[in-house]
């Protein structure tokens, strides 16, 4: 009888709290978004089965020597996982569009204004006695504004590590939520006229310039923000790699097989970080606040900036391709050629929105570096 009781009393059912189950709950429910509702499933598979191990009770699989805690502390802890990452996106990026009408630029660099803003929101809130984050929680919350998942767990890893769960499941949810956030939003803050513009095709980018982009981006961020070298630096040799026609075999590597496999543990290392003790408290409410509110302002600045182009140039640009400057490539720029389609069947602007949708993965590294530089 003793035996037995002792056997139950190490049951996992026994040890089970009500926080665990919990979390247990969450996990199976991104599993259920990621399956049945195809929201960032390459992602959310993973970190969703990652957090139900984690808090499965009587096996310390998160912590110690347990094998997720592992993963975390080889890739995250690092800052592998997310570089590796960005190298694969970066090899799977056409800087073409970009480069082919490059004042989208400046609607990628308007999307960013999000991750500011969200900021200086958090710190005031704490000020107030809302929320409490410190100026480096506050950073790691911000760059949810992005859209760029691996972007806000690199800076999340390095400024805000007990935070990384909940911003990496904010920042992705949000990220598969575009088509039901952002078109509102261009709505909103743009007339039937407006959303009608047509815009030109887009000229012929020869490969000498998209293998001298990259090189020379790199170089330009990295001496005035050396801090964003690590995820420019990944991102620019991906995109060289692609470009240069001499190592396909490598690029391809890059783009399928290695991608691949360092998301899988990049995502069982995030789900390491949905422990109960670290998910449910009051921060988390917060962040997933904050994160939308960040995903909000960067979509609004997007258009807002090209509505301001519209009024200073001759050649006008459709609004809607600003909301693409948050860099969930390529959902963002396919949300504003869908919006556009609706207001104009002849209004075809996927080509147009990857510009600024491209600049904005370069705008959410550089607000990354200039993070880490000043909340480290």
């Amino acid at each position: 009888m003793v035996q037995l009781l002792e056997l139950w009393h190490n049951t996992g059912v026994y040890q089970l709290t009500l926080d665990q189950f919990v979390m247990i709950v969450v996990g199976l429910g991104l599993l259920y978004l990621a399956i049945a509702k195809k929201f960032e499933p390459l992602l959310l598979v993973p970190i969703g089965f990652g957090g139900i191990l984690a808090n499965i009770p009587g096996v310390d699989i998160a912590v110690g020597d347990g094998v997720l805690h592992q993963f975390y502390t080889m890739g995250i802890e690092t800052g592998v996982f997310p570089l590796v990452i960005f190298m694969g996106v970066g090899a799977m990026t056409d800087f073409g569009p970009l480069l082919a009408n490059p004042k989208t630029l400046f609607l990628g660099a308007a999307a960013q204004f999000g991750i500011f803003a969200t900021l200086l929101g958090a710190l005031v809130f704490s000020a107030y006695g809302i929320f409490d984050f410190n100026v480096a929680e506050a950073a790691a919350i911000g760059i949810i504004g992005g859209a760029d998942g691996p972007t806000a767990i690199y800076v999340a890893g390095q400024l805000a590590p007990h935070l990384l769960g909940a911003i990496a499941v904010s920042a992705y949810s949000y990220m598969a939520l575009v088509p039901i956030i952002q078109p509102p939003i261009m709505r909103l803050l743009t007339t039937e006229s407006e959303r009608q513009i047509e815009m030109k095709q887009l000229r012929e980018v020869s490969q000498r310039e998209k293998i001298f982009f990259p090189l020379m981006l790199l170089v330009l961020v990295a001496m005035f923000v050396p801090s964003a070298a690590p995820l420019l630096g990944m991102f620019c040799f991906g995109n060289l790699m692609k470009e240069c026609g001499v190592v396909d075999r490598l690029s391809s590597t890059v783009q399928n097989a290695l991608i691949n496999i360092t998301t899988i543990f990049l995502g069982l290392a995030v789900g390491s970080k949905l422990k109960a003790d670290q998910f449910l408290v009051a921060e988390t409410i917060g962040i997933l606040s904050l994160g939308m509110v960040a995903f909000a302002i960067g979509t609004a600045t997007g258009v807002l900036m090209a509505k301001l182009m519209n009024l200073l140039t001759a050649q006008k640009i459709n609004p809607l391709i600003g909301a693409a400057g948050v860099s969930a490539v390529p959902m963002a720029a396919r949300v504003a050629n869908r919006v556009g389609l609706e207001a104009n069947p002849q209004n075809f602007l996927l080509m147009h929105a990857m510009g600024p949708n491209v600049a904005g993965v370069i705008g959410s590294a550089v607000a990354a570096g200039i993070l880490i530089q000043f909340a480290s």
